[in-house]
């Protein structure tokens, strides 16, 4: 119709068209009322599908802040609704693997997760992925001060030499260990000399849950639930070298991108490197 005004007059078209002055009128105007939260939806689905799925309206609403758009989270709420957008259901359920357990290290840390600075606390274990009958064993350091995955080894093969790398890959991250404190279970893999004597010799001091008791070792086993919840479970893996690579950029992600509430906002690498 537009185009059609540059050539005709108005009347002429509207006779042609059967159609009354007042309706022209009314639909040119709902055409050029423009949804005034068009913009902010746009933004919110690039934010949505950025991140998967994982974040909720809160944490959407906190990205949108640090792009400098004051908005509340209700509102953000109401348009991820309206765009029927919903962030994953973070379904607890992760299996750690045990392996047989003893005691030879007490309980320093006794549930005190916080710390006021990086490397002071770290926390380990190992976690157990089953894709179509077949194994793979995940062994991070976890820094208590951010959250932050300091280091980790991927293994087919639940082996002490996998506990080995995870140090030793610290270590060279991680140039004076002197005095941190390395919070894990009674897994046998920790009760090894050789694993008590590379700790000792960069000065790590070694501390054990009690026996049986997750709760002791409570931030490593949220980070478990917490992939396994947004990556592991939300897709269909069909080979072991599939989920190493899903993995790796997980972990990546959840390092650097993967904004938190209790950091202010900030993923674990933006809230370490703003409190430097």
């Amino acid at each position: 119709m537009e185009e059609l005004r540059r050539k005709y007059d108005l009347s002429v078209l509207l006779d042609c068209t059967g159609m009354a002055r007042s309706s022209f009128y009314y639909h040119q105007k709902t055409l050029e009322k423009k949804d005034k939260y068009g913009e902010i939806k746009t933004l919110i689905r690039q934010i949505y599908h950025r991140h998967k799925g994982r974040f909720g309206y809160r944490r959407i609403t906190l990205v949108m802040k640090e792009k400098g758009i004051m908005i509340n989270h209700k509102t953000v709420m109401k348009l991820m609704k309206v765009l029927g957008l919903k962030s994953i259901i973070r379904v607890k359920k992760y299996k750690s693997y045990r392996g047989e357990q003893g005691r030879i290290a007490p309980n320093i840390l006794e549930r005190n997760f916080k710390t006021d600075r990086p490397n002071k606390k770290w926390a380990t274990d190992v976690t157990e992925f089953n894709v179509l009958g077949n194994k793979l064993y995940l062994s991070p350091i976890i820094d208590l001060y951010n959250g932050e995955i300091i280091s980790y080894d991927l293994s087919e093969r639940p082996v002490f030499t996998q506990a080995v790398n995870m140090l030793k890959k610290s270590f060279r991250k991680i140039k004076n260990t002197e005095n941190i404190i390395l919070h894990s279970d009674q897994g046998w893999q920790y009760q090894m000399k050789a694993y008590q004597m590379l700790l000792k010799e960069k000065g790590i001091v070694q501390s054990m849950s009690r026996k049986g008791n997750c709760l002791d070792n409570a931030v490593i086993e949220n980070f478990f639930g917490t992939l396994k919840s947004e990556m592991f479970y939300t897709k269909k893996f069909r080979t072991i070298d599939e989920l190493k690579k899903e993995i790796k950029e997980y972990i990546n992600y959840y390092n650097h991108d993967r904004i938190r509430l209790n950091l202010k906002g900030k993923s674990p690498v933006k809230y370490r490197t703003l409190s430097l």
